[in-house]
């Protein structure tokens, strides 16, 4: 059975998480639900459910995601990224946002 997305009226928060893997810069989204669960849309466009927002970050800490709010020029620079042109992927759902999950990098205007 698959897991169903609560309604988005039960949203706490969402963070953006990423992680550089040679040329390509991978998102993550994480969702924190009133109700405790965490949901953390994958770059691969998979959403996944987490009993607690404390898993989720462990999940994503462990593929080495690093959460975007937390980074610094330093951080940045070593990634390999200009921090002042990041910017997550947008659209309303995770349809739309699939195809922007994946960035190559050096093909980004």
């Amino acid at each position: 059975m698959g897991a169903v997305s609560e309604p988005i009226s039960t949203l706490e928060r969402q963070e953006w998480w990423l992680v550089r893997l040679g040329d390509e810069l991978l998102w993550a989204r994480l969702s924190v639900l009133m109700s405790g669960i965490a949901e953390v849309l994958d770059s691969d466009g998979q959403q996944l459910r987490y009993d607690s927002e404390d898993s989720a970050r462990a999940a994503l800490m462990d593929a080495d995601y690093r959460m975007i709010d937390g980074l610094d020029e330093d951080d940045a620079a070593a990634l390999g990224i200009d921090l002042a042109t990041l910017a997550p992927p947008a659209g309303d759902d995770p349809e739309a946002l699939r195809p922007h999950m994946i960035v190559k990098l050096g093909a980004r205007a």
